[in-house]
């Protein structure tokens, strides 16, 4: 759980989400996955198997770590063609327990940073879920806000109101405190990696709490450029941790360019639960690219020598090219021959 709380951390300096969801179960197969092979060389074993169908992400994920080693790999399910209805029987029949909602109606799973519900009538994209399928988030209501403080250092969050916690204790309480307002709860239709569309249903409160928290306090503390090359970076960690490659040399590499901006992502961030919904209402930091006269509409200069009046030039500039290409445009519609890059012409006869 520890190891899979770091990796969680990781996933929230790197704003991880695929399709608009925190990733929860792809970064939990990759640390299953070694812990299970761990077991099996220290116990000598000849091969490792899973109970994925072969229409999933999991088999691939698991996999991925597996056939690394010497071990085969056993895949009942897939290798069969067994159905979960079948499994379900099975499980029955030999006394094996089986936890899911409405006795193991659907698919579910849980841990640390989310809980996935699919299966059953939910594959029918135009049926509404019961309510009874959520357990870590209450139906949106009139409770009153919450205001809730999530302090970082170097993009790690480390304290929520003030009390230090590790990265277990502060998700458990964040997963109780945003859940009761009914946060983070995802309905959608998700592209896996097979190429099947699936429809899916999530739960992460804390998730959605964190990220939202952090991709603010980088908003206080990154330059424009930062921002905008790290949403491609983020992106593309993201979709190798969706993959399970969290140990790819693509993913240490990206790593390396999220760790470095990170090292100013310190401070503290101030989001408002309520209704379902959490957003940032403060943010504030040692780090932060802002300067309030600046800024200000209230002071006549900005800082550094530079004046109100500075900003003409720029935007007699701004927007020229396209000003000129349009013009171009109009004007060989027109049948008119542009004789120069100025945007001046000449009508000619046809």
């Amino acid at each position: 759980t520890e190891e899979f709380a770091d990796l969680c951390m990781e996933a929230v300096k790197a704003n991880a989400d695929y399709q608009g969801y925190p990733l929860g179960t792809a970064l939990a197969r990759p640390v299953i996955a070694k812990a299970i092979l761990s077991v099996a060389e220290e116990q000598g074993c000849s091969a490792v198997a899973h109970g994925c169908t072969g229409k999933g992400n999991d088999q691939l994920r698991f996999e991925a770590v597996w056939r690394d080693s010497d071990l085969d790999v056993i895949a009942p399910v897939r290798e069969l063609g067994l159905t979960r209805e079948w499994e379900n029987e099975y499980a029955a029949e030999k006394g094996l327990p089986v936890e899911g909602g409405d006795g193991g109606r659907y698919s579910i799973d849980t841990n640390l940073w989310s809980r996935s519900i699919e299966g059953s009538e939910l594959e029918d994209p135009s049926t509404i879920p019961a309510d009874d399928i959520y357990k870590w988030t209450e139906n949106p209501s009139d409770k009153d806000a919450e205001l809730v403080e999530v302090e970082f250092e170097e993009g790690v969050p480390v304290a929520v109101d003030g009390d230090e916690l590790g990265g277990v204790e502060l998700i458990e309480q964040l997963n109780a405190q945003a859940g009761a307002h009914g946060i983070g709860r995802t309905d959608m239709m998700e592209d896996r990696m097979l190429g099947l569309k699936v429809r899916e249903n999530y739960e992460h409160p804390a998730a959605t709490v964190l990220l939202t928290a952090h991709e603010a306090l980088e908003g206080l503390v990154l330059t424009q450029e930062e921002r905008q090359f790290k949403a491609q970076v983020d992106q593309e960690w993201s979709q190798k941790a969706y993959q399970g490659l969290v140990d790819a040399p693509l993913t240490g590499a990206l790593e390396a360019f999220i760790d470095d901006t990170n090292e100013r992502v310190t401070g503290t961030v101030t989001v408002k639960l309520e209704g379902g919904h959490c957003r940032p209402v403060s943010r504030e930091s040692d780090y932060a690219v802002y300067s309030e006269s600046a800024a200000s509409f209230n002071e006549e200069d900005v800082s550094g020598g530079i004046t109100q009046q500075d900003a003409t030039g720029v935007a007699k500039y701004h927007g020229f090219q396209s000003r000129l290409a349009n013009k171009i445009l109009a004007d060989a519609k027109k049948g008119a021959a542009v004789t120069d890059g100025s945007g001046d012409s000449e009508d000619t006869e046809e």
